[in-house]
């Protein structure tokens, strides 16, 4: 089952001609998840050719507007396709007045059900087959939340060699077995899943953290991240103005990732202060805490395979 990231935008604040605003997509398989939506989320979901209208859910950080701009646009295009699905928004609180403001100001043809649900506490928001998606809090100047897709566990491999020795015969009976149910062999006997599967194998884990000040407790939520988006918004020398701002430097990213454990760490939200060839500055900083940290860009893809 494929899982994959698209970079559609890594700026922070406000957009700039080469950087849009942040905005990240998740495919896993059939299901596409949208975390935040700036201003200029469409513009790259159209270059990347994905089929964005079918968006189960969308999950917003917080409602500053340079997390929310392109939300509307968004609905609004969504309705241009036979939809009978409903699309579901999570959000912190403000999040459902931002959405039903906006649909009634800008009048907008909605063919389809949407709804919203607001976070008020740290949960699992969002479930679905083999996976859920949790919010918790974050510390910025209006309340924000971070989220993290975490897979189920996986069955262990299957033995062919376990079950022939068993007497289940190659068919049907293997795939029940893989798929956890107990068979009864030709011979009358019963044979459990136990029998002809390994260990079980853990699944992938996505987190998102932007628009935050570096918080111990973050690494904990984001522990084991196969891949973790998160802000790197200054670097150090702006350490001050990170602090006072509740933002993130790219040392603090890095040491989140580095006490997480996560295996790829790629930095989001850049201050609209630094140019493309400067954020390599920010990149260093951030890899002498955590060598594999990334930087970002529009339109980046990340492929999420599975680790055994």
């Amino acid at each position: 089952m494929n899982m994959e990231a698209f970079v559609l935008g890594c700026g922070g604040m406000m957009p700039l001609p080469y950087r849009h605003l942040t905005s990240v997509l998740l495919r896993r398989e059939g299901d596409l998840f949208l975390f935040d939506g700036g201003e200029g989320t469409q513009v790259s979901l159209r270059r990347l050719n994905l089929k964005w209208k079918k968006i189960d859910a969308i999950f917003v950080s917080h409602t500053h507007a340079d997390h929310v701009t392109g939300l509307p646009g968004i609905m609004m295009l969504s309705a241009q396709v036979d939809r009978t699905e409903p699309l579901y928004i999570y959000g912190p609180p403000k999040i459902a007045e931002y959405i039903e403001t906006s649909r009634k100001v800008l009048d907008m043809y909605i063919n389809y059900p949407v709804v919203v649900k607001e976070i008020t506490a740290p949960c699992v928001v969002h479930e679905g087959d083999g996976f859920y998606i949790r919010a918790f809090p974050l510390s910025h100047t209006k309340t924000c939340v971070g989220y993290t897709l975490e897979e189920l566990d996986r069955p262990g491999e299957f033995s062919p060699e376990r079950a022939a020795a068993l007497g289940v015969p190659r068919g049907p009976l293997w795939g029940k077995l893989q798929h956890g149910e107990c068979v009864t062999a030709p011979d009358g006997s019963t044979v459990t899943p136990e029998q002809v599967l390994g260990a079980k194998r853990s699944g992938r884990k996505f987190s998102f953290v932007t628009d935050t000040q570096y918080l111990p407790s973050i690494a904990k939520e984001v522990r084991g991240s196969d891949l973790l988006i998160c802000e790197g918004m200054f670097a150090d020398d702006l350490a001050d103005q990170a602090k006072e701002k509740k933002h993130m430097t790219a040392r603090q990213a890095a040491t989140v990732a580095r006490d997480a454990g996560v295996r790829r760490m790629a930095m989001i939200h850049y201050s609209p202060r630094y140019t493309d060839r400067e954020l390599d500055g920010i990149l260093q900083q951030a890899r002498a805490v955590f060598p594999a940290a990334e930087l970002t860009h529009d339109r980046m893809h990340f492929d999420i395979p599975y680790v055994d």
